[in-house]
């Protein structure tokens, strides 16, 4: 009875370790994420221990050496593959730390190798392997349950706390095997706990993946979230002016959608002679204007009044909320102010408004706006050809 029950859990356990170990590899080789590395060695060390067992049950070893032998290869593989599990556990969080610690992974193969070799020159009964290497599975899988329950990765620590449970208890079936009469439930549990400990590395392997899924999934909120903050910041640099650092013509449809349900009253500026002053003093001072004229904008309108190169020396004021009477004195104190720069060359200009109504038409508003300017414009150059004819 017990031969079929060890038979048939450990084909089964044989079985599962062989398709989990598949499914890692073949995760790992399309994904290349690091988390995954100590995951694919811990499946596959624990494969390769399985093979040591079963080899030792076939080949039934009469030598010390031939027992030592295979003993190491299963103390060895078996110790790795759960120090593995939980190195994966813990890289989850630590992946840059995971990369560049090679030393410390070299150093734990070593700590590895030397209990292996240890447990095998001293061990030389079948039940006293168990009791060891259960005990030391319990412990390393009980600090992969605290790791990985402190990181929340939920399944994953409940694969961890299930196997480390059952290799408590295989410890102890183990020690009381080593009494000259054991009980009949205690050889059914020990010739078939291989069924159970692989329902526990199912559940394990599921943590794995679901963690890792959830790893994916925060690094692609994250990436949407910079992609999304990129954005807005090459939409605001596409949006502004580089010279003035006002807002530019392509910001305008947006604020003037925005004043539709507020109202406005809408400013069209021209510079007067900015072609004369490029050709007189230069293109460098002729920007050093336009910088002037929009810092002077800025200083005689509201904070919330939105403010546009519209192009060249075109300049658009939308004063949201604000019906014309209430903002008519703003023209004369652009005025005043740029007669108290005292700088030359001076800076003179001609304006449009319109009066965007609640609910009114923003296009028709700006096209008054820009129709008033030119007037304004027509009338301050025919007032100034007069003044030089006289």
């Amino acid at each position: 009875m017990e031969l079929l029950l060890w038979r048939w859990s450990t084909s089964a356990q044989v079985a599962s370790a062989l398709m989990i170990a598949i499914f890692f590899v073949v995760l790992w080789r399309s994904m290349r994420r690091v988390e995954l590395r100590p995951w694919v060695g811990a499946w596959l060390t624990n494969l390769a221990a399985l093979g040591a067992t079963i080899v030792f049950w076939f080949y039934q070893p009469k030598t010390f050496w031939t027992f030592a032998s295979i003993c190491f290869a299963y103390f060895f593989f078996k110790t790795l593959a759960v120090v593995l599990l939980t190195l994966g556990g813990w890289g989850f969080s630590h992946v840059g730390t995971l990369q560049s610690r090679s030393a410390q992974r070299r150093t734990m193969i070593v700590c590895v190798f030397l209990y292996a070799v240890a447990a095998a020159a001293f061990i030389d009964r079948i039940e006293w392997v168990g009791v060891v290497q259960s005990s030391v599975m319990a412990i390393v899988l009980a600090i992969g349950t605290i790791v990985t329950i402190r990181q929340r990765t939920g399944w994953l620590s409940a694969g961890f706390a299930l196997r480390a449970i059952l290799a408590g208890m295989e410890a102890t079936a183990y020690a009381l095997s080593l009494e000259p009469r054991t009980s009949k439930e205690l050889s059914i549990f020990l010739a078939s706990h291989s069924s159970f400990d692989t329902g526990a590395e199912w559940v394990i392997a599921l943590g794995c993946v679901l963690t890792l899924y959830r790893v994916i999934q925060r690094e692609l909120t994250q990436s949407n979230d910079e992609l999304l903050a990129a954005k807005e910041t090459l939409q605001a640099l596409v949006d502004r002016d580089s010279l003035t650092g006002l807002a530019n013509r392509r910001a305008l449809p947006e604020a003037l959608r925005e004043s539709y349900a507020t109202g406005a009253t809408i400013f069209f500026f021209d510079l007067n002679d900015f072609k004369e002053i490029n050709d007189s003093y230069g293109h460098p001072i002729g920007d050093e204007v336009l910088k002037r004229f929009a810092i002077a904008l800025q200083a005689t309108f509201r904070p919330y009044d939105h403010i546009f190169r519209y192009a060249g020396d075109e300049f658009v004021v939308i004063a949201r909320g604000a019906a014309p009477a209430q903002v008519a004195s703003r023209i004369d104190d652009l005025r005043n102010r740029l007669q108290q720069e005292r700088l030359s060359p001076e800076i003179r200009f001609a304006v449009g408004q319109a009066h965007l109504p609640v609910n009114g038409d923003p296009d028709a508003a700006l096209q008054a706006a820009d129709e008033a300017m030119y007037s304004d414009k027509r009338m301050r150059g025919s007032r100034r050809l007069r003044a030089l004819s006289s």
